[in-house]
């Protein structure tokens, strides 16, 4: 009898897989407090050492072995993973805790997990909070050295046409299980943000994430339809059911082969306007990925990775070249860099040692609210951006503006930045564009009002249904009421584009909606001529775009939100967009 089971789906160009199901037992690792006589200490230190040798090896091999054209977004997650390494908060931190404590390896290093992922969790934006999947992986890597002597690998070398089954997977896991044959991952944790989901993407593998109790539930050899779209897991599924998800297989490869040979298409609808398609980014190698899909440019580039696995901010030069190497990477297209947005991480936000922990991150001190608080950490950045743009279409985008004060203040030190540059003698493009982000209901509200202060607008759709919904998608227990598709949520970013065309001024959206081909036609409608996503997101919204008709759309969009209120948003919208 066939048995299904649901959890999160990350939606690919493969959105379907059938195979054989292989479960990959790796369950947490029991790290028990544990102390060394006092002349078991340097040994202690130089068993650590070698376990951090072996779990840098085998990233090494991993990376090694990655595809000849592989994208550089895939790639940086293996480098992000060996930098952390080297870094003293992983490498040097647990030695000093064997040596001044007598901590056997393993206790020293769990306890400094502990207190990084801390930091990670206090963290309100959900993709950040997410990165603390960096240390879980890095920091398993070491454990697992420890306790074996050697990196754990259980899964064959042959796994064509195989879907593995996992507690969760690290991208040194995905990767090699992808050049091993794996054709789609069911994982019992992960949410939408997590790298299993943002690799999926990258890789084109169907994936469902959150199944709890897959390896418990589901056996190995036992035929899998894993169904990336609905976000379910059926396993030994009848003839009919099979029947149906090969249909379906055979359509979305003639579905990618025509996305392909469409690559070159200009994003124009079929009534002659033209929609710009950018890309949003997190590192400078992530331009490879934004041209190979023909981009416009990228509409959101973020800086936090700057800041994040180091003791001290940046320099201002860093951060220069960082920038310097995104903008002739785009040869000529536009760049928008947005401002740090760091979370409630407590070492950053306050220079004050006795300033104490948010009780609310998700309401605290993070974006924009923590640069104006810490003048310090946000000069240096507007003078690297500034100088960047006298090099090409640079924009600078300032995060979770919540009123017209944050604005005017920051709108001041940019100006008085502009000054300082001036008297040094250093180029910057004096007119270069300041937009802001509106994610949160304030300032939807109030975008007439800063539509009249800044050169564009751009939708941070996550962050607006989080705040207006009082839902966490990253938290299971309640993710089900995140909704795109909420009326509340539909006004605000209607109020937002209607002030930003009143004010003449261009507005995009920058969040998971943009990317997600099933609401294209809707926000067409609604009147956004600019779109920011993930690369991988490209074609397919390139797709909708050229079969779109935006008088059509525009009558479809109007009835639906006034009709929004008097049925469920889900069902009109399926009858009026599908």
């Amino acid at each position: 009898m066939t048995f299904s089971s649901h959890g999160i789906g990350i939606s690919t160009t493969r959105q379907v897989a059938i195979g054989a199901a292989f479960l990959l037992q790796r369950g947490p690792l029991d790290i028990a407090p544990r102390l060394i006589p006092e002349e078991m200490v340097e040994a202690e230190v130089e068993r650590f050492r070698k376990a951090l040798n072996t779990a840098r090896d085998r990233l090494r091999a991993v990376r090694q072995h990655l595809p000849t054209g592989t994208a550089e977004d895939i790639s940086s997650f293996i480098d992000t993973h060996l930098l952390m390494l080297d870094d003293s908060a992983i490498s040097q931190a647990p030695i000093e805790l064997i040596r001044t404590h007598q901590y056997a390896a393993e206790w020293a290093l769990q306890r400094r997990r502990n207190e990084l992922v801390r930091v990670f969790d206090e963290m309100d934006d959900p993709y950040l909070r997410t990165r603390r999947d960096d240390v879980e992986h890095v920091v398993g890597q070491i454990q697992i050295a420890l306790q074996q002597g050697t990196g754990r690998d259980e899964a064959p070398s042959d796994l064509t046409n195989h879907i593995v089954v996992a507690r969760d997977l690290t991208p040194a896991d995905i990767i090699m299980l992808k050049n091993r044959g794996v054709i789609a991952f069911v994982t019992e944790y992960g949410g939408p943000l997590s790298h299993t989901a943002i690799l999926a993407r990258s890789l084109g593998i169907a994936a469902v994430l959150g199944v709890h109790h897959a390896s418990q539930l589901l056996r190995s050899g036992e035929t899998l339809i894993v169904d990336g779209e609905a976000g379910v897991v059926l396993a030994d599924p009848t003839r009919e059911i099979l029947q149906h998800y090969q249909q379906r297989i055979i359509a979305q490869a003639a579905r990618e082969a025509e996305l392909r040979r469409n690559l070159d298409l200009p994003a124009i609808t079929r009534d002659g306007q033209r929609i710009l398609l950018l890309a949003n980014i997190e590192l400078p190698e992530d331009i490879t990925a934004t041209l190979a899909n023909r981009a416009d440019g990228v509409g959101l580039f973020r800086t936090e990775f700057l800041y994040m696995n180091r003791t001290t901010p940046p320099s201002e030069e860093e951060q220069l070249e960082t920038y310097l190497s995104a903008v002739h990477g785009l040869n000529g297209a536009p760049l928008t860099i947005r401002t740090l947005d760091l979370g409630a991480d407590k070492t950053i936000e306050c220079s004050d040692p006795n300033c104490p922990p948010s009780n609310n991150p998700a309401l605290g001190l993070r974006a924009i609210r923590l640069c104006l608080k810490e003048p310090d950490l946000f000069l240096p950045q507007l003078r690297a951006i500034l100088r960047a743009s006298a090099e090409g279409q640079v924009r600078l985008m300032i995060p979770m503006l919540s009123c017209i004060a944050e604005l005017q203040e920051t709108l001041a030190l940019l100006e008085q930045t502009k000054q300082e540059l001036s008297r040094e003698g250093l180029r910057f493009n004096a007119t270069m564009p300041v937009g802001g982000m509106i994610e949160i209901p304030a300032a939807a509200i109030a975008a007439a009002s800063f539509a009249r202060q800044l050169d564009f607008l751009s939708i941070g759709t996550n962050d607006l249904i989080q705040y207006t919904l009082a839902v966490d998608r990253m938290d299971e227990s309640v993710n089900y009421l995140f909704d795109p598709l909420h009326p509340s949520v539909l006004q605000l970013i209607q109020m937002t584009i209607h002030a930003a065309n009143n004010a003449g001024i261009p507005i995009s959206m920058c969040g998971e909606m943009a990317g997600d081909p099933l609401f294209t036609q809707l926000l067409l409608g609604m009147g956004l001529r600019e779109l920011s996503m993930q690369p991988g997101a490209l074609l397919e919204t390139r797709q909708v775009v050229r079969a779109s008709d935006l008088p059509r759309l525009t009558r479809q969009a109007q009835a639906f939100l006034q009709q929004m209120h008097s049925k469920p948003a889900a069902t009109l919208f399926a009858e009026l967009f599908h």
